[in-house]
């Protein structure tokens, strides 16, 4: 099972994004504080988890959780700030969101942005590591999956409901055959041979 927690005695808010790898679309990120030694077998970082996995641990962890909540930065802000800047930003929006304030932050990854004067833990992985990462993983992939299919129906031609954004095949197809939607981050490489591999 994942830890609890990474700092001892602090309320923790664990923290990551979804969508950073995107050509089209928002970024989003998650915040979630759990209730100390909380514990939950079935939580994990959200890619090794199934659609229908996914949506049933939210419920969850929406139940469980003492505060949780989503940050959005659109492609505009993207194109503006760039993408890491992006998702920093939408972490921080999602801390904001907290009903509940946090002493300290865990983050996926290994950079970030500091946050008022909290004291923060970058983990890589860190969504493989601790419940609350993983748990902030699943609420950015669900919310914003949920957003692109709302996408999806406006714009079918992208393949955005299986895609999500992501520079696939299709996506670069449709790119390159329809040109570019007003969901598309501009200042990514998109009308020329997309040849960056982009992950999350």
């Amino acid at each position: 099972m994942l830890a609890s927690h990474f700092y001892d005695g602090l309320v923790e808010a664990g923290c990551d994004e979804a969508g950073r790898g995107c050509l089209a679309g928002s970024v989003y990120a998650g915040a979630v504080i759990f209730p100390p030694d909380y514990e939950n077998a079935e939580l994990n970082d959200s890619k090794q988890l199934t659609e229908k996995r996914r949506y049933a641990l939210r419920e969850t962890i929406e139940r469980d959780a003492v505060a949780w909540a989503v940050g959005v930065v659109t492609p505009e802000e993207i194109d503006r700030i760039n993408i890491l800047n992006a998702s920093f930003l939408a972490m921080h929006r999602a801390l904001d969101r907290l009903a509940v304030r946090p002493e300290a932050i865990i983050v996926d990854g290994n950079r970030f942005k500091p946050y008022r004067d909290l004291p923060y833990t970058t983990i890589v992985k860190g969504d493989g590591k601790y419940l609350s990462i993983a748990a902030a993983s699943i609420l950015a992939k669900t919310y914003r999956d949920d957003y692109m299919a709302g996408l999806a129906a406006e714009y079918p031609e992208y393949g955005w409901l299986s895609n999500k954004g992501y520079p696939t095949a299709k996506h670069r197809e449709a790119i390159r055959q329809y040109g570019i939607t007003p969901y598309h981050r501009l200042s990514y490489n998109l009308t020329g041979e997309l040849s960056l591999d982009f992950k999350d």
